[in-house]
């Protein structure tokens, strides 16, 4: 991803059983609410997370990037 101007990263950490996740995938929830690692609310869609689902669901830490105007631009695993 190229940097944007304006453009800010959240870091969190997310555990969402296969079952809940199967809730998003069927309709019955769209977003998924998350606080980042500073304590900040974040809103995103649950579609966004689909390529990290796993048997297990997801788990792991995740960087969000937004724009300016609070749009996803990228969801990636954390390294290390």
């Amino acid at each position: 991803m190229g940097e944007q101007a304006g453009a800010r990263q959240f870091t969190l950490r997310l555990s969402i059983s296969s079952v809940e996740y199967e809730r998003l995938y069927r309709g019955e929830a769209r977003t998924v609410v998350a606080r980042d690692t500073e304590g900040r609310t974040l809103q995103f869609p649950a579609a966004s997370l689909q390529p990290f689902l796993t048997h297990s669901g997801i788990q792991g830490t995740f960087v969000i990037s937004i724009d300016a105007d609070n749009r996803l631009l990228e969801i990636r695993r954390a390294s290390g």
